[in-house]
């Protein structure tokens, strides 16, 4: 079984939560979760969200439910902001952030931008913007 990394769990189990109109049990929201966590393990998490103030929990029998209360996309966000903040060179965290994007995502991300999605990608018009990797072709470190 491999570990998820610090947070991870915590994100999934956000997003998880993000695609549910209703509130979800412990053990409904651990099933829809990838691997096998703990019931133990994603029970905590959920306090932990209950604490900051992420989820509402409401009683369903002798169980606690929960639901979303935060916006997951404004989240993530803030999580990138967080660290682009505390960043010895921000102009270099975007960079890497930029050129680890898939095709979709930098579809998205020119779209968000206001950019026409059918430009060039490669930044062939502009000599300051280097040639985009995704993700599937960036090589492998040693």
């Amino acid at each position: 079984m491999s570990r998820r990394r610090l947070g991870q769990l915590e994100a999934e189990v956000l997003a998880v939560l993000a695609e549910t109109d209703g509130f979800l049990s412990t053990g409904e929201l651990r099933e829809r979760l990838d691997g096998t966590p703990a019931y133990t393990t994603v029970n905590t998490v959920l306090f932990r969200l209950h604490d900051k103030k992420m989820v509402e929990r409401s009683q369903r029998g002798r169980a606690y439910v929960y639901r979303l209360t935060v916006d997951e996309s404004g989240l993530a966000a803030e999580r990138m902001f967080d660290h682009l903040r505390v960043a010895s060179d921000p102009a270099g965290v975007l960079n890497q952030f930029v050129h680890g994007l898939s095709d979709e995502e930098a579809a998205a991300l020119r779209a968000v931008l206001g950019q026409d999605p059918e430009h060039d990608s490669s930044g062939a018009d502009d000599p300051r913007t280097p040639p985009r990797q995704g993700r599937e072709r960036r090589p492998e470190e040693p």
